[in-house]
């Protein structure tokens, strides 16, 4: 057994997803944990240099948190060649150009999503990777919530049965700044920003639908931009004219049918601030990011509908909680942990610049629903 490192340029670290799950939770537990275990017995060890602009931002992260290196020269960066993933989680409009100048660096890529804005760049970048025979990927962070996961293992031990609706709810109240600080960055709001929570959310939901229930093969997507006016970091207003909800629908492989509402203009009252739906011939299932629970086809009341009398059915005692089986790690982490399997080992891995592309695809194809008010069916991609 040996030892063996692997170093990363981290690009984007200051921003809040890429310093608390990337960096923190991510890269440093990892490194906490003395590294990631081969099948052989081996061990990786991660060895991050963080890349940002800001050298004084960059610089207290670092010393913060114990890395050894920081740089504001990305291109520096990309020359050592003991460096061998370049990871990026700062901006999606920068981000394509920045990939690829990464793989002629010779470097493997691991990137945030959205790939890209646009289906032709995303895809584009995927067949760049492909061309220069890079091994790449891109976070489905989501696969690996516990309440997810405990849906994907009803499906596949046939829990369900058929299934014939999902419905999903997503979202928040996030502040519009003045008198409450927001709670995300002001570019989400502003399209020339690449902010939107349809690039944002569809990109999340394809790979959610494909991997959990089914192939997405049709959307029809309704998007509003509920708060035009919102105020930035400064406590100056701003035109918030990205869109800050979106209502869409999608019709998956085998007809099952998908309701998903994504919104950052909603008050919270359900169980997590998303959940998830299932029904099926056989059985229903409500998950959240950790909990899931269940209602099998004998267990499922009678009730009748009588709206003169009050309801005297307690419909929430009728479900039982699906028990925690196993030890669920953070979704980010896992995932960083098994690309890292893959570049040593050529282990399979299906989350790549394709996958993203897709997630892409799906949001622009559910923009253009929104434009021309009407059903799209969604075309396979190749590279």
């Amino acid at each position: 057994m040996s030892t063996q490192r692997l170093g990363i340029i981290m690009h984007g670290v200051t921003g809040r997803m890429g310093m608390n799950q990337h960096l923190i939770r991510s890269i440093l537990a990892i490194r906490e944990q003395g590294g990631v275990v081969l099948s052989n017995g081996d061990r990786v060890v991660v060895d991050p240099i963080l890349v940002g602009r800001n050298a004084d931002k960059i610089e207290r992260l670092a010393k913060q948190h114990g890395v050894e290196r920081w740089t504001t020269d990305v291109d520096a960066a990309l020359a050592n060649p003991d460096d061998r993933l370049f990871f990026d989680a700062a901006s999606t409009q920068l981000r394509a150009e920045l990939l690829k100048k990464a793989m002629d660096a010779g470097k493997d890529v691991y990137s945030e999503k959205p790939t890209a804005e646009t289906l032709d760049v995303a895809l584009d970048l995927a067949r760049y990777a492909k061309a220069k025979g890079v091994k790449n990927g891109v976070v489905h962070d989501k696969l690996s919530l516990p309440g997810l996961m405990k849906l994907k293992a009803l499906r596949e031990n046939g829990f369900f049965g058929d299934i014939l609706s999902v419905r999903g709810e997503f979202g928040y109240w996030v502040f519009e700044g003045g008198w409450q600080d927001a709670q995300r960055p002001s570019w989400n709001y502003r399209k020339k920003d690449g902010g939107g929570i349809i690039l944002d959310m569809l990109c999340h939901w394809r790979y959610v639908l494909d991997h959990t229930f089914g192939p997405v093969r049709s959307v029809s997507c309704l998007g509003k931009t509920h708060i035009p006016k919102r105020y930035d970091e400064n406590g100056q207003p701003y035109t918030a004219d990205a869109d800050d909800a979106a209502y869409a629908t999608f019709e998956l492989e085998g007809g099952a049918v998908v309701q998903l509402n994504s919104s950052w203009c909603t008050r919270v009252h359900r169980d997590d601030l998303v959940t998830f739906h299932v029904d099926g011939t056989l059985g229903s299932a409500v998950a959240g990011l950790h909990g899931c629970k269940t209602q099998s086809r004998v267990n499922t009341p009678k009730p009748v509908w009588n709206p003169d009398v009050p309801q005297t059915m307690n419909f929430y005692d009728d479900w039982a909680e699906v028990p925690n089986n196993r030890i669920y790690d953070n979704g980010f982490k896992v995932q960083w942990e098994d690309f890292i399997r893959h570049l040593f080992e050529d282990t399979p891995w299906s989350y790549d610049l394709l996958s993203g592309a897709k997630g892409v695809q799906l949001a622009e194809l559910g923009q253009k629903s929104w434009a021309e008010r009407r059903w799209i069916d969604i075309p396979e991609l190749e590279v």
